[in-house]
């Protein structure tokens, strides 16, 4: 009866009384991001919510978006801006997620919603934690944050798939919250020692693991 109906309701009136109440921190950020970023202040990005459907992730921005003489991006770290830094160090960069979360996309609680490009790389029992909607935090989240190995990270999504309940979702919220306090597990992509899960995944067929998809 939660997973089905009580925890969308709890979602809905949650994320808006969020938005409601966060409303002036979020047009400040705004401001603030076109300011610094010279330009749109949000990241829009295709992630697969429950069941695989596509969504767009909506995000504030926290790299530029600076090119290389051939027009090619620059990796991550070198377009990763202070401000940016900042907005990642205290997940303020998440908060336009509450949109997602509103619009029944996402889940305030499940796990977090990943690249479309990692989807043909799921083994079986990976590919469970889309059975459910995918969350702004999570328990992978609270249990090492990005500093956790791709292995580790999907047991515990498939932890919460099997145990969803709202004492599960309400502990994770709690522990969410001393996570984001202490800034424990934040990594960068393209900048920290976790590589993408695609690439992850290829090297690990290339040196014939046993990898069943």
């Amino acid at each position: 009866m939660y997973a089905g109906f009580f925890k969308r309701l709890l979602d809905f009136l949650l994320s808006l009384t969020a938005l409601l109440i966060l409303s002036p921190v979020l047009v400040v950020l705004t401001l603030l991001g076109a300011i610094q970023m010279r330009g749109n202040p949000f990241f829009l990005q295709a992630r697969p919510g429950k069941n695989g459907r596509i969504f767009y992730l909506i995000k504030f921005r926290s790299m530029t978006n600076k090119t290389d003489s051939s027009g090619a991006l620059l990796p991550d770290a070198e377009r990763l801006t202070a401000y940016g830094q900042f907005l990642r160090s205290t997940s303020l960069d998440e908060l336009p997620e509450l949109i997602n979360i509103l619009k029944g996309e996402m889940s305030i609680v499940g796990p977090r919603p990943l690249a479309v490009q990692y989807l043909p790389y799921y083994n079986e029992i990976e590919r469970r934690r889309h059975e459910v909607t995918p969350g702004l935090t999570g328990l992978a989240q609270v249990n090492g944050r990005n500093a956790t190995s791709w292995e580790q990270r999907f047991a515990y999504d498939v932890e919460y798939v099997d145990n969803i309940s709202l004492k599960m979702d309400v502990r994770i919220l709690l522990m969410t919250v001393k996570t984001v306090f202490c800034r424990t597990g934040i990594g960068v992509r393209g900048v920290d020692s976790l590589p993408d899960f695609d690439a992850y995944r290829k090297e690990q067929m290339e040196k014939g693991e046993m990898v069943e998809l």
